[in-house]
């Protein structure tokens, strides 16, 4: 499960913007790992890629222009994975973020809410966050748990992520998106 994750982010990595939010109290935190790559980074990587040969990578390209931020939080720490989740919570309430999709696959939560933009297919806001994830490699006998909490805000098709995410098969629990 953390490869998928690691994945995601990974996958996720050249949209990644900053943004002052209610999340950035966590950037200066020594128990919870941050990336972040401005929108300056964005354009480049969509000019870089809008003239590939690849399919997925023009449709990457499109996607990137329209986020404006995006930032990704990651920590194995209890405190702080609590931190975050209350954090989260309060974020989810206050900014009045519809939850869009909840997987539950053992110990493993994956949550994803929306904030609505101009029609259905469009969202200003994406805000994912998982916790739970074990990793039973190299052995290890106990869980280790890990969160991650990720936010994207811009003019954002979701009919062209869920293509992609569907494309890289992050998740079985994503293909239950086909089914609703």
């Amino acid at each position: 499960m953390k490869k998928v994750v690691i994945m995601v982010l990974m996958g996720m990595l050249p949209f990644i913007g900053s943004s002052q939010s209610i999340f950035d109290k966590f950037e200066d935190s020594d128990r919870i790992g941050t990336v972040t790559i401005n929108k300056g980074m964005l354009n480049l990587v969509a000019k870089m890629m809008e003239y590939d040969d690849d399919e997925d990578s023009r449709e990457f390209a499109e996607i990137a222009r329209g986020i404006n931020n995006i930032k990704v939080f990651m920590s194995e720490d209890d405190g702080a994975s609590a931190d975050m989740a209350a954090t989260m919570k309060q974020y989810v309430r206050s900014s009045r973020l519809e939850e869009l999709m909840k997987v539950k696959d053992g110990d493993t939560n994956l949550k994803f809410y929306i904030k609505n933009g101009k029609n259905g297919d469009r969202v200003e806001e994406l805000l994912m966050f998982v916790t739970g994830i074990d990793d039973k490699e190299h052995g290890s006998k106990h869980h280790k748990f890990e969160t991650v909490l990720l936010t994207m805000t811009g003019d954002i098709d979701l009919t062209k992520v869920g293509s992609l995410t569907k494309k890289m098969k992050l998740h079985k629990g994503l293909d239950h998106l086909d089914k609703k």
